[in-house]
């Protein structure tokens, strides 16, 4: 039987010359596992103990559950004064496995399975019996690929009335291919320093931060030809927004210009900027509005709402969008035409579910969507850069869906007027170098269109 272990052993020896990679049980992975050991037949099935040699094929559904096709081969004989020679006994079965720690090196299982024992008999009489298994097992992570593997199982024969009682130990080896990597947890993770990251964008002023919200009005202004100027006809829209920040004295707001696609880029962005900026000087002038309230930004064509290819679609783009910061209850506020919510919602490493403790903040959306029944929302989901590009735009979809799930089963919102989009990591908003960056970036958003239907 040395001579035998040896074709599994050293392999294995070899193998942890190689780079360690981070070992564990992967979800959707395959295994082929050769392994050797003895076999007893224990009381009265009179046979000596003699070496077991056998395959595992296996399929790991999650990272716990996993499910094995087993067969393996004794060569015995009966012992002194049986009068049993030779006999040959065979051992298949269909298992499934436990795994504890699946994300440790040295992972621990428990297994249970069903299948069928066959003897042949030297001069004949061979037989065959249905036989039950349970046992226990560890494997221990060489490399991402391959890990070594100890196991032991009782196994338990019916023929004919008779219960026997054998007893298999066994080594092998665990090669294991494909499977779904989990990502790292936050913690473990080594971040890029700034340097290496691309600089930040300007964060958009519609990014509602956590606790506030953003209220969206479009002002849709006639502009003469190369000129800024606000009309006098166009005042009534900007009525809207010096009124509600007058009654509400704690808000700021940042007014972006946009223009259509007429003209050169450069000229445009410096015309859109002169646009925002006169309507912030007739919130000053005509509302009394404080200037440190007030931010000017210009977008010229970037940002269309509108395809430029007709009269009306220019139209649309040549506007001011008004984005006013609000830390209130918005449910007393007449609804504006978009409002943007930035939802305090934690979820555990690479897991989607929400947990019942988030269910005051969720009710903010159902509320308000309560309220105004023709409201419709799209949740955004974001994440930090911790994991791969699919896995992120995976994992912020999930959790996307989940916070649509979740308003519905518990607040009645319909589904047709939810939808979800996932982001992954594409729109951060700090920098993902610290603990504090990468938090700003896990994050759910609500966008709430809230037009009213005619």
């Amino acid at each position: 039987m040395k001579k035998y272990l040896l074709f599994v052993l050293v392999p294995a020896l070899l193998f942890t010359m190689l780079p360690k990679a981070h070992a564990e049980v992967k979800a959707e992975s395959f295994s082929l596992s050769p392994y050797i050991g003895g076999y007893t037949f224990i009381g009265k099935e009179h046979l000596e103990t003699m070496p077991v040699y056998g395959l595992r094929a296996g399929y790991n559904f999650t990272r716990h559950f996993g499910l094995e096709a087993v067969f393996d081969y004794i060569s015995t004989e009966g012992k002194r004064n049986s009068g049993i020679g030779d006999v040959d006994a065979y051992n298949y079965h269909l298992d499934m496995l436990y795994h504890f720690m699946p994300e440790a090196r040295l992972v621990p299982y428990v297994a249970a399975g069903f299948g069928g024992h066959s003897r042949e008999y030297e001069g004949g009489d061979d037989v065959s019996r249905p036989a039950f298994n349970y046992g226990v097992g560890a494997k221990y992570f060489l490399t991402e690929a391959m890990a070594l593997r100890g196991d032991v199982r009782h196994l338990i024969l019916r023929d004919d009335g008779e219960t026997y009682h054998n007893l298999e130990y066994t080594v092998g080896v665990d090669f294991i291919f494909g499977g779904v990597k989990e990502a790292p947890a936050a913690a473990e993770a080594a971040p890029a320093p700034v340097a290496e990251e691309p600089p930040l964008e300007p964060v958009p002023a519609a990014e509602p931060a956590p606790g506030h919200y953003k209220y969206c009005v479009t002002l849709h202004g006639e502009y003469d030809i190369n000129r800024a100027a606000v009309r006098p006809e166009d005042k009534d829209e900007i009525a809207v927004v010096g009124e509600f920040m007058k009654k509400y004295p704690t808000t700021t707001a940042v007014l972006e210009g946009h223009t259509d696609n007429v003209g050169a880029p450069e000229y445009n962005l410096e015309l859109s900027k002169r646009r925002a900026e006169a309507v912030v000087d007739s919130l000053v002038k005509n509302y009394g509005i404080d200037r440190s309230r007030l931010e000017a930004r210009g977008y010229g064509m970037a940002r269309p709402v509108a395809s430029n290819a007709t009269d009306e679609g220019r139209q649309a783009n040549r506007r001011v969008e008004a984005i006013i910061d609000c830390a209130f209850d918005v449910k007393e506020v007449k609804p504006p035409e978009r409002l943007c919510m930035g939802l305090v919602v934690d979820f555990d490493t690479a897991k989607a579910d929400i947990k019942p403790q988030y269910r005051d903040e969720l009710a903010k959306v159902a509320d308000y969507m309560k309220k105004y029944p023709t409201t419709t929302a799209v949740i955004e989901g974001h994440t930090d850069n911790v994991g791969g590009y699919d896995y992120n735009m995976k994992l912020s979809l999930e959790r996307a869906e989940n916070t649509v799930r979740y308003l519905v089963d518990n607040f009645g919102i319909e589904k047709s007027r939810l939808s979800a989009k996932g982001y992954g990591y594409t729109r951060r908003i700090a920098y993902n170098n610290t603990a504090e960056g990468r938090a700003k970036n896990r994050r759910i958003n609500a966008v709430i269109d809230c037009v009213v239907k005619k």
